[in-house]
């Protein structure tokens, strides 16, 4: 339970910037492509700093397996998976702007 509180807090602490320094627009339309712009923005974000915390814990794997087969596979799937999760979040990313330059 101190470890999910833990990775929460820092996950709360690395968002908070952005969350801080959001545009607060009072615009009453609503553009489509800028609103979907600012979706996947947050998505990228959120998804790299899960990655960082993925590969930051998978170190920490590797560095206390000691030889422990089972725990350095923990630890190679750690970073396997946050791996894909970066190269997902990044064809996402292209896909969006594949799309917004054919719509434009």
């Amino acid at each position: 339970m101190k470890k999910i509180l833990s990775v929460l807090t820092l996950l709360g602490f690395l968002l908070l910037p952005t969350v801080g320094l959001a545009d607060a627009t009072s615009s009453d339309e609503i553009d489509v492509m800028a609103a979907l712009n600012r979706i996947t923005n947050w998505l990228f974000t959120i998804l790299v700093a899960v990655a960082g915390i993925a590969i930051v814990i998978a170190g920490y794997y590797f560095v206390t397996a000691a030889g422990n087969p089972e725990q350095i596979t923990k630890a190679r799937n750690f970073i396997y998976y946050a791996l894909i999760g970066v190269v997902v979040a990044l064809l996402g990313r292209g896909m969006i702007a594949l799309v917004q330059t054919i719509v434009k």
